[in-house]
């Protein structure tokens, strides 16, 4: 089940899991983008219209995405909005509502996505080492070198980083592993978006290999992530070095 599953990483690590023969619940609010992901996926896949900020809508979700794959053993946090905006913009200081929006769709929904995905996975048979399920979130590395403008960001990928080991601990008696990915610059829909020149620009500040990350490196992780078991309460940089400068 993956958050965000639509488009970008979300979509990537769909396609890894239907590659891998099992089934994906694709969990959006773009239904057009939605129902033709899901369509390119397959039989195995199915798209479910989920607002991550509203509770009542991911409980819904996550029963319908249980139903349809008969249970849950991986959920997946993708979903997420930028919030780009100084607390201090040029006509007026950032509306506190602007910030509490990027809390509530990117760390409230993030918690609401892993402990009601969590609620399913402990009815899950448990395998050898006593596991029930695995859930990854997606930080950022704005949740250590946050940006100028990034502060809404920032704050909801640091909060993303600071449940993580909590729920870990607090799973381990139903034996659900958490852990947390944090991408630096990758190809998301939102950089597709740019002129080549700036994609160039935004690659060659990494390190190695300098170049953006590809959506399919961020699904390997998350298929290395959940097929080793001592991968728990871990946050993972996952961007070739790069160290985010002020601005």
């Amino acid at each position: 089940m993956i958050s965000g599953g639509a488009s970008g990483l979300g979509f990537a690590t769909a396609k890894r899991v239907i590659d891998a023969g099992g089934h994906v619940a694709l969990l959006d609010v773009n239904d057009e983008q939605g129902n033709k992901s899901a369509a390119e996926l397959g039989e195995r896949a199915k798209y479910i219209h989920t607002d991550v900020s509203n509770e009542a809508e991911v409980q819904a979700a996550i029963k319908k995405a249980a139903e349809f794959m008969g249970g849950i053993t991986l959920a997946v946090n993708c979903a997420g909005v930028v919030g780009a905006a100084r607390a201090l913009g040029r006509e007026a200081p950032m509306p506190t509502e602007f910030f509490a929006k990027t809390i509530a769709i990117n760390l409230v929904g993030s918690f609401t996505v892993a402990k009601e995905a969590a609620n399913i996975m402990q009815n899950n048979e448990p395998n050898d080492d006593g596991e029930r399920g695995v859930i990854v979130s997606t930080a950022s590395v704005a949740a250590f070198e946050g940006q100028i403008g990034q502060v809404s960001y920032s704050a909801s990928k640091g909060g993303i980083v600071g449940m993580t080991l909590p729920l870990a601990r607090e799973f381990a008696r139903i034996g659900v592993r958490v852990n947390v990915i944090a991408p630096g610059i990758f190809m998301t829909p939102m950089v597709a978006g740019m002129s080549p020149e700036l994609q160039a620009s935004l690659g060659a500040q990494v390190p190695f290999p300098p170049r953006l990350g590809r959506p399919e490196e961020y699904a390997d992780l998350v298929a290395s992530i959940y097929g080793n078991a001592m991968i728990n309460g871990e946050t993972i940089r996952l961007d070739g070095a790069i160290r985010m400068q002020p601005k």
